[in-house]
């Protein structure tokens, strides 16, 4: 269970938050952040990976890992039942990180397009007869 006021002033980075109780968004302050669902990844839009993952998996592997390294019976509680588990976290997501991934991506996507461009305009496709 985190306190109150959880997030204030975080501006950058993820925090994958256990609700067990359904009430983190009343301790959370969420004037820089958004508090979004961990979805499995074909639900997950690519813009909003951390780390270049989608969150179900990395979330996981961070329990996993947790529960390796410390024998954690409440981590291995929660891998035991995942599928229900996962809905109990809430990603908390600043705002400034989200834009700066969409601009990344964005500017990912605008340079691929530039070297498919070029790429094309030395090849030359030969047209079909």
């Amino acid at each position: 269970r985190t306190g109150r006021n959880f997030a204030a002033g975080m501006s950058g980075g993820v925090a994958y938050v256990y609700d067990e109780d359904g009430h983190f968004a009343k301790r959370c302050n969420t004037s820089m952040v958004a508090l979004d669902k961990v979805l499995p990844r074909e639900e997950q839009d690519a813009t909003s990976y951390h780390k270049g993952q989608a969150d179900e998996p990395l979330l996981k592997q961070l329990v996993e890992d947790h529960h390796r390294w410390t024998g954690s019976l409440r981590a291995r509680h929660i891998l035991d039942h995942w599928v229900e588990a996962r809905t109990r976290f809430i990603k908390v997501f600043p705002h400034e990180y989200q834009r700066a991934l969409r601009q990344i991506n964005a500017t990912g996507q605008a340079s691929a397009t530039i070297a498919k461009a070029k790429a094309d305009a030395r090849n030359p496709a030969v047209p079909a007869k």
